[in-house]
């Protein structure tokens, strides 16, 4: 208890952390439930609690940096939205595919909506019983283990739904046989085991049948999913084989409308993509994100760049003493401006910034607020001092690491850079892609500004591509 009170004094001598957030923690993690204290889902928390969603993240960010929590990087299945692989950093996540057995599909990870980022209760604070996963009942290893946070599950009553979709389950023990007697009904059936991640597809039709059955199934590592077996309803025996050296959960589930309902429930969660723009777990983490030699790829990412108009000019005409503190509180503004809205700096070159965004409007939005200040503090100096150049584009990309930090690569980097190139001190140049999210477009609606798009062509860019002028 004490090792707990010293880590949240801790917690709280951090000046950027919601105090209410981390009243919201501590409360939890006293009074919650096991299951709430289990791959915590921060957007979800802060709704439940009333908080602002930014802060809550970047509270739970500088939880798990002194020792409160635990951060885990899910894989997901974006059909069933089941946990295909679980990582306690991101540079452990090496794989290209992914295959997920209960959908009988594989895919090539994102990190925009097939990477979750969650929080765990670390055991010097609170143990839980998701400590020891395979001690968990069913039900609660499906809830707490198998499904992941974006999949809403219900509260109360979470085992009686099951119920609803599922014939049969037992527990094998390491090395441990079983037989399962089961009568078919004409449906769909799964016989589903989550540790192991192995699925068998029985589909049922035709006429009933009294004639007994036998189907042996083994779970291991290597074999996680057979052909689809047809079969008449009727009796079925199902002999069962645990070949590992944990405990396995098999379960005969039927794959109609209560288990699509279960799972056809989604909230938002923390995507991997969302974490990697957040200005304070790059302040926090720095290099320990990405090893040296991976390549994640994100689907679309907002890349806003910034320059400094005539800053050769600037040193010339002021003297480098005055034009360095004009410049570095132009580089804090910025900063200040970047985080607010959800975004991160990824860099600094020269009197450049590069900064990415989650969403293209958040992106704008900073674009304009940026706009705003420079010609503030040009105002309080009486002099045009700072003329920022403003280009944003939106696109894939791949995460990488270079020169010991978090990056990014890709001709969507190297467009929203040239876009900067064009703009000028008096308006803010964004690509199609930006200008014509709805998000985006709603935002200048609001401020009742109309994009100009004019054809241009950027060096190294074969195509020309519709670049809007943002008065």
């Amino acid at each position: 208890m004490n090792e707990a009170q010293d880590l949240f004094s801790l917690l709280r001598q951090s000046t950027d952390v919601d105090p209410q957030a981390i009243d919201a923690i501590k409360r939890t993690i006293a009074e919650g439930q096991d299951r709430e204290l289990c791959r915590i889902n921060a957007p979800a928390f802060a709704s439940k609690h009333g908080l602002d969603e930014e802060r809550t993240i970047s509270a739970f960010l500088h939880a798990a940096r002194v020792g409160i929590f635990d951060i885990s990087w899910n894989v997901l299945c974006p059909g069933c939205g089941g946990v295909l692989d679980t990582n306690a950093t991101l540079k452990t996540l090496q794989k290209d595919e992914y295959t997920c057995a209960l959908c009988a599909e594989g895919y090539s990870p994102t990190l925009d909506e097939m990477v979750e980022v969650t929080f765990t209760v670390s055991p010097r604070m609170r143990r839980i019983a998701a400590h020891n996963p395979h001690e968990l009942p069913l039900a609660e290893y499906f809830r707490q283990i198998y499904w992941a946070s974006g999949v809403d599950l219900p509260d109360e009553d979470f085992a009686k739904r099951m119920e609803a979709f599922s014939l049969e389950d037992i527990e094998l023990a390491p090395g441990e046989k079983a037989v399962l007697p089961i009568q078919l009904p004409s449906e769909f059936i799964i016989v589903f085991e989550p540790v192991t991640h192995s699925a068998q597809f029985i589909d049922v039709k035709g006429e009933p049948t009294k004639e007994r059955r036998s189907l042996s199934l083994v779970f291991d590592r290597d074999h996680v999913q057979n052909q689809t077996l047809e079969m008449q309803p009727g009796p079925l025996r199902i002999s069962l084989e645990n070949r590992t050296d944990t405990r396995v959960l098999p379960a005969v589930f039927i794959a109609g409308q209560a288990l699509h309902d279960i799972l056809g429930k989604r909230r938002p969660f923390l995507t991997a993509k969302r974490l990697l723009t957040n200005q304070t777990f790059r302040d926090l983490y720095r290099t320990d994100t990405l090893d040296i030699n991976q390549r994640l790829k994100i689907t679309s990412l907002t890349f806003l760049f910034t320059d400094l108009r005539g800053s050769t000019a600037l040193y010339e005409r002021v003297g480098d003493l005055s034009a360095f503190d004009l410049v570095r509180a132009h580089f804090q503004v910025l900063h200040e401006i970047v985080a607010a809205e959800a975004g991160a700096v990824v860099k600094t070159i020269g009197d450049a910034v590069m900064a990415t965004f989650a969403t293209p409007d958040r992106a704008i939005a900073a674009a304009l607020r940026m706009r705003d200040a420079m010609r503030a503090l040009n105002d309080k100096s009486g002099r045009e001092d700072l003329l920022l150049k403003i280009g944003v584009h939106a696109g894939p990309c791949i995460a990488v690491s270079m020169n010991e930090r978090q990056d990014y690569f890709g001709q969507t980097v190297n467009i929203a850079s040239r876009v900067q190139n064009l703009a000028n001190a008096q308006a803010i140049f964004a690509t199609r892609a930006v200008v014509e999210d709805n998000l985006t477009a709603d935002l200048l609606h609001r401020n009742a500004l109309t994009p100009v798009p004019h054809e241009v062509s950027l060096r190294g860019i074969e195509r020309e591509i519709a670049v809007y002028t943002i008065p």
